[in-house]
């Protein structure tokens, strides 16, 4: 089982069995001093009898349950802020054979120090101490009017016709509600909860179905959503997949027309973001890479939005403090035509490639620690504290990081679409040589 500020994912049956589920929700409890709880739950199989084990177990400790049923992650964290808390029984863009739990406190994920504490509480949940058992009500969301409402706020014109693709997950039903909120037509496919034709991941899956829908019915974009809705990918009018980075350029375009001018992405993130916002006066930090420590650094400076171009994961903090695919959607379809193309047209002068090198877990710490001095010959600049990355110029950089989950070393470049792969040859040739001289020690 991975247990990170994520959540607590597994296979069902086998790492994540209802023990386990039970015993998080009971240690999950000692953080809720609402007394109160959102539960929702994605489309997997398992999922119905998982989020009643989690429902019993918050009860049990005197926290009173809110069940949304099926519902998104996006949406069930911003009705977690009338409440205090939540549960999410999903394991996001897994197979269909995992499934785990999210937990949401203050309308956000867990930072590292809250996880520690769950971690080390009592899951007998001493907080239902002189407590009486809590109890359950159904729950609504007004995710769809709340997201309806930011978006067509000072719309000049965007998509006409869209097609939609949830994948058979979560977002079943919220996206086409939310596109008819919006006056646009559509076209949906795998709109039925627990059928879909492809699998849970987008990123990963080659849309083949949503890809024909938009060229053989001339639709203006396709958006296609994992189960739990947090992550998007686009499809262009050619039946293209458009990379992470320009999607959530999209969404900071949209963001700057709404507005917006301070906002934060993660380290990983494309130039193209950056140099776009500066050029309309708007600021942009960065943080580590992850969904996480994204927020966090949001909380810290007061952005009014930003993500992780890796993952697309656009975020708007007082909206919704969690990467939100459907946001995402509803921002891009309402952007202005010309701007989108500018914003394409722009991000196509700039070519991220990430991968990774084979590198045994125990020597990661050793390379990271040599690379600065490996790779400073090429660099102007170094930036340390998330792995090491290298700023070669204006338009590249290298990023280097352990693997958090598998025996490797990420390695990231981004430069001019006619130099990255060159640079991203040399550079992993550079790690690849400092992690053997390393092993060979």
């Amino acid at each position: 089982m991975k247990v990170s500020i994520s959540g607590a994912r597994g296979i069902y049956g086998q790492d994540l069995t209802l023990h386990e589920a039970a015993r998080f929700a009971g240690r999950f409890a000692n953080l809720v001093k609402s007394g109160k709880c959102i539960v929702a739950r994605d489309t997997r199989p398992s999922g119905p009898v998982l989020s009643q084990i989690v429902s019993a177990s918050l009860m049990a400790a005197g926290i009173d349950v809110y069940n949304l049923g099926v519902a998104s992650t996006p949406a069930a964290f911003r009705e977690a802020r009338k409440y205090g808390a939540g549960i999410i029984v999903t394991a996001s863009h897994n197979p269909l054979e995992w499934n785990g739990l999210k937990f949401i406190i203050e309308g956000r994920g867990l930072f590292e120090k809250e996880l520690e504490q769950m971690m080390l509480a009592s899951s007998s949940s001493s907080s239902a101490a002189g407590r009486s058992a809590g109890r359950e009500y159904p729950a609504t969301a007004s995710y769809v009017d709340d997201v309806a409402a930011l978006v067509a706020a000072g719309s000049t014109g965007g998509a006409q016709v869209v097609g939609i693709d949830a994948g058979g997950g979560a977002s079943c039903g919220y996206s086409e509600r939310l596109f008819k909120k919006l006056g646009m037509k559509f076209q949906s496919i795998n709109g039925i909860p627990g059928v879909s034709s492809r699998g849970p991941d987008p990123t990963a899956d080659d849309l083949a179905d949503l890809r024909t829908l938009v060229t053989a019915n001339k639709l203006d974009l396709g958006f296609a959503l994992d189960l739990d809705g947090d992550r998007l990918v686009v499809v262009n009018e050619k039946g293209e997949k458009l990379n992470p980075d320009a999607t959530l350029l999209l969404c900071v375009a949209r963001a700057v027309e709404l507005g917006a001018k301070k906002f934060v992405t993660s380290i990983d993130t494309s130039v193209a973001i950056a140099k776009y916002v500066k050029e309309r006066g708007g600021t942009v930090e960065h943080s580590k890479v992850g969904e996480a420590n994204v927020v966090n650094k949001m909380l810290d400076t007061g952005a009014e939005a930003g993500g992780e171009g890796s993952s697309a994961g656009f975020i708007m903090p007082k909206f919704n403090m969690c990467r939100d695919g459907l946001l995402a959607a509803a921002t891009i379809a309402t952007l202005d035509r010309k701007a989108m193309m500018d914003c394409l047209s722009f991000a196509s002068q700039f070519m991220q490639i990430r991968s990774k090198i084979a590198a045994d877990s125990s020597l990661h710490a050793r390379v990271i620690e040599k690379l600065p001095d490996a790779l400073k010959a090429e660099c102007s600049q170094m930036i340390t504290g998330d792995g090491v990355k290298g700023i070669i110029d204006d338009d590249s950089w290298v990023l280097v990081r352990p693997s958090n989950t598998e025996h490797a070393i990420r390695v990231s470049v981004e430069s001019r679409a006619e130099k990255a792969q060159s640079l991203y040859k040399k550079m992993s040739k550079k790690v690849q040589r400092v992690y053997e001289e390393e092993a060979a020690r």
